[in-house]
């Protein structure tokens, strides 16, 4: 608020007041002063704006500037500050880096990962250098031989009616298939006869190709599906295959085969009144033995021995276990029930 000027009139003194000439001149001069800081206060108070105005028109501005954008610490704040973050166009810069620190970065982590690969790769090459494609170098831990039946059974259940077809002759087809490579025609055109009870051991070079021995359908004889086109499955004589998984250098001990035994594993031992063997002395012969692998021993055709159930009981189910028997073989081992061995059951209606 401005101040009420005062009067610039000299002050009046009463009628016959007496006063010094000296004192007349403060007088002047005080009165001067004061018109001077009058006079200073009324440009201050006229030329400096008012604060407050100022404040609300500024404010006034900023609201109608701000229509239509969110106001605020929003989310559009936030977007143009990681716009910003990932390129800034003033300073040139990519997630707070420049051009030349993200150029040294890449170069860094270049020769880095190429040293890492370099490594690795020296490291696998001098691996590969000591181990030989052809023999497994480290054996110590190999188990025993595992064994596989063929036909395929869902759970290793057979089940069928032997007067409906449709049950049993998934059986018969799968048989067929597994068989094709064992026909007497291919196998004398790939593999030679063998002399049998001896092993077929053949010297050279590791990298050499192996000769194989035939092992032919017909030797399967009521079980090779020549005779009987269904494996005994029409009549409830069914037929079933079992191998020996394959080991690379793996010998029967002792120079005694290894023989396949089967029987009732749990109930009645007369649910099984009859079984043959094909071959005939239902072991895996040693001409068979030993394996040399894949790459060399190409041709080669693994044993097989069939088991024809002519005598089993009818309309129940009947488990069977069928064991390998012979020098270091086993097949008790409670975990894995096909290291040496192999349950399954047969279950023949009539």
């Amino acid at each position: 608020m401005r101040r009420q000027l005062r009067s610039r009139r000299a002050p009046n003194f009463p009628h016959g007041y007496r006063y010094r000439l000296d004192d007349q001149d403060e007088v002047n001069q005080n009165y001067l002063a004061d018109e001077e800081e009058e006079a200073e206060e009324d440009v201050r108070v006229m030329g400096v704006p008012n604060f407050e105005e100022e404040v609300n028109e500024e404010e006034q501005k900023e609201e109608e500037e701000g229509q239509g954008q969110p106001t605020g610490n929003t989310w559009w704040q936030k977007l143009q500050l990681m716009n910003e973050y990932l390129w800034d166009p003033e300073q040139r810069m990519s997630l707070a880096r420049t051009g030349q620190s993200w150029s040294l970065i890449l170069v860094i982590y270049f020769f880095f990962y190429a040293s890492l690969a370099a490594v690795i790769t020296v490291g696998m090459y001098t691996l590969l250098l000591a181990i030989s494609p052809y023999m497994p170098t480290f054996t110590e831990r190999v188990k025993p031989p595992g064994v596989m039946i063929r036909p395929f059974a869902h759970s290793l259940n057979f089940n069928f009616n032997v007067s409906e077809p449709d049950t049993w002759q998934h059986y018969v087809i799968s048989l067929n298939g597994f068989l094709q490579g064992y026909n007497d025609s291919l196998q004398e055109e790939m593999n030679i006869d063998c002399p049998p009870g001896q092993y077929f051991i053949q010297d050279g070079d590791e990298d050499e190709d192996k000769k194989a021995c035939q092992f032919k359908r017909s030797f399967l004889k009521n079980c090779s599906g020549l005779e009987d086109p269904t494996f005994g499955y029409s009549t409830g004589q069914p037929c079933i295959l079992l191998k020996m998984n394959r080991i690379v250098g793996f010998r029967p001990e002792l120079g005694d085969p290894v023989k396949v035994s089967c029987k009732v594993q749990r109930g009645d031992e007369n649910d099984i009144r009859s079984i043959n063997y094909y071959p005939e002395s239902a072991s895996f012969d040693l001409r068979y033995y030993p394996y040399y692998g894949k790459l060399t021993h190409v041709n080669y055709t693994s044993p097989l021995v069939a088991m024809h159930f002519t005598d089993v009981v009818k309309n129940q189910a009947v488990p069977v276990q069928c064991q390998l028997k012979g020098k270091s073989i086993i097949n008790d081992v409670i975990n894995d029930s096909f290291v040496g061995r192999v349950i399954f059951t047969l279950n023949i209606e009539t």
